[in-house]
């Protein structure tokens, strides 16, 4: 009688989408492993077909892909590899979405409005995934719209060391361009030696998007150096007026520090225009060329995404990376 042998050894496997590769190259570089290879193209109309090269059956599979520009055809690509990882028999699937799709629609504002960052979680979850791997959302709730899992990554401390080594904390002041976001200026104050906060009253009409009103700041910031902090630039209005702002109310120097360069529209040419000493910012999102310009700086993801990989892999604590951090 032939002896039947089990394997627990794990596999892990990585995926990427064609939306961002070079993350996903990025990450397979800090984890020293190949990306899997796969076949991946849009037919005529438009629909996107993805197979797996090698088998996959029994990995641990994470699929990596930004959410960047066509937004609805990456998430679509990525749901499809899901599926396809799935019916090939893939131990465990994890979604690796540094920046995550819909995150700013997480309530309803008036009557007759959808919750699409809720969707996106339940289309996930249906596709097959068991896992989600996050940074930097534009609310921590939407970590409870999906049943399983959540990694939420992030970018503070990457942030917060590099402006802490280019500036006099004695002389800096954590900037939130509104109410929303003095619990985050908090954590940066704490992890800058408890430097002092201001933020921007700022009013939004949630019938027009992507432009708000900044009134007035709310702190003493004359003479100091300030950061605006925020998840997100998308087309920069709602920050560069906070810059314009806090010029305005006497600080002596404004840095921008933002996870998800966006980019959409005027954005850049707004950040040229502004008088921001620097502008900077992770590659969660693919920047191109064009859109590169001498005060931007950005810091690299891949190393906090690629531990985060490793420790789930190795079923060790995601938390761990956080020094505390919640």
């Amino acid at each position: 009688m032939s002896e039947l042998r089990l394997t627990s050894e794990k596999r892990l496997r990585i995926f990427t989408g064609r939306g961002y590769p070079e993350l996903a190259e990025g990450v397979a570089a800090e984890l020293g492993i190949p990306i899997t290879p796969t076949s991946a193209y849009d037919f005529a109309n438009g629909e996107i077909f993805v197979r797996f090269e090698e088998s996959v059956r029994g990995s641990d599979a994470f699929v990596i892909q930004s959410h960047c520009a066509p937004v609805n055809k990456q998430i679509m690509e990525q749901l499809i590899m899901v599926d396809a990882l799935k019916r090939a028999s893939a131990k465990r699937i994890t979604v690796v979405a540094p920046f995550y799709g819909y995150a700013r629609q997480d309530k309803k504002h008036r009557g007759r409005e959808p919750i699409s960052a809720r969707l996106m979680a339940d289309l996930f979850k249906t596709a097959g995934a068991d896992r989600l791997m996050v940074v930097d959302l534009h609310t921590s709730q939407i970590q409870g719209f999906f049943d399983g899992p959540v990694d939420h990554l992030f970018a503070l401390p990457l942030l917060t060391n590099y402006v802490g080594s280019k500036v006099d904390r004695s002389k800096l002041t954590i900037v939130s361009p509104d109410s929303g976001r003095v619990r985050v200026a908090e954590r940066w104050s704490d992890l800058l030696g408890g430097c002092p906060i201001a933020f921007i009253h700022k009013m939004r009409d949630p019938r027009i998007p992507n432009e708000s009103v900044t009134g007035k700041v709310v702190g003493d910031v004359k003479g100091q150096t300030c950061v605006v902090i925020d998840d997100m630039i998308d087309t920069a209005g709602t920050i560069t007026k906070a810059v314009d702002a806090l010029y305005a109310a006497g600080a002596k120097d404004v840095i921008i520090a933002a996870t998800h360069a966006v980019f959409s529209g005027p954005a850049v040419e707004r950040l040229k225009a502004s008088k921001v000493s620097e502008v900077v910012v992770t590659d969660t999102l693919p920047i191109p060329e064009d859109s590169h310009f001498d005060n931007l700086t950005v810091l690299p993801i891949a190393p906090l995404l690629a531990r985060a990989i490793r420790e789930v892999f190795e079923d060790g604590s995601v938390t761990s990376l956080f020094d505390g951090l919640s």
